[in-house]
């Protein structure tokens, strides 16, 4: 049967892709990206879904911990690894001015939600500002991780979106970046889907729903 819900990641979903982001950002500021990419694997785990010692980003998206003491976290550590002075203020507001939008995957969402089908928006925020004025008339429901004191891929904000949209895990499918957060929602019935690029995506998501939604 066709499926009836689509939930779907902002960063590297709606916009360009985390990488090419951040590493135009890093080119911006004359920041090493490696440093930036050890800095990420510290904190996050080798497979960005590894619990670390020590994981501000994790406190960051459930909104335990603010952005100006996150800043000077990530700026601390990123002048420690290159030896250069890295300015914490507006640090999320300088690297996230790189994610530019992803016009083709917004209005597939737009046009899947005028042919009847749920929509949500599930992101980890960074304590960075979404673009709402894009975002009216797209989704039924905005599930942002510091909003609601969950993250992916915990199980129980999958199960919060889910319920949000009135569905049942095996009517949704949810497309991400980041191959721990598809496994984590495969494991809990919902239909993921690796996001690499639009044209893969969209052909899965024509088969998924039994419609054209790619064009």
């Amino acid at each position: 049967m066709p499926l009836s819900g689509l939930i779907v990641d902002w960063g590297g979903v709606l916009t360009v892709g985390m990488h090419e982001a951040m590493g135009s950002w890093a080119a911006d500021e004359s920041i090493d990206i490696t440093a930036f990419i050890a800095v990420m694997r510290e904190w996050l785990g080798t497979e960005y879904a590894l619990e670390a010692a020590y994981n501000p980003i994790h406190a960051l998206e459930r909104g335990e911990l603010e952005v100006p003491a996150f800043e000077k976290h990530l700026a601390g550590a990123l002048t420690d690894k290159t030896g250069q002075v890295v300015l914490a203020e507006g640090l999320l507001n300088r690297m996230f001015r790189f994610f530019a939008h992803s016009p083709d995957m917004m209005a597939l969402v737009r046009r899947a939600r005028a042919n009847g089908i749920r929509t949500a928006l599930l992101s980890n925020s960074w304590g960075n500002n979404y673009p709402d004025d894009l975002f009216d008339g797209m989704f039924d429901e905005v599930v942002i991780s510091g909003q609601v004191g969950m993250r992916k891929p915990d199980a129980e904000i999958y199960h919060h979106t889910i319920q949000a949209i009135g569905l049942s895990a095996p009517e949704c499918a949810f497309v991400d970046d980041l191959l721990p957060n598809v496994l984590a929602a495969r494991e809990l019935g919902l239909v993921g889907i690796h996001h690499t690029d639009y044209p893969t995506t969209a052909s899965e998501l024509d088969i998924l729903f039994d419609r054209v939604l790619s064009r």
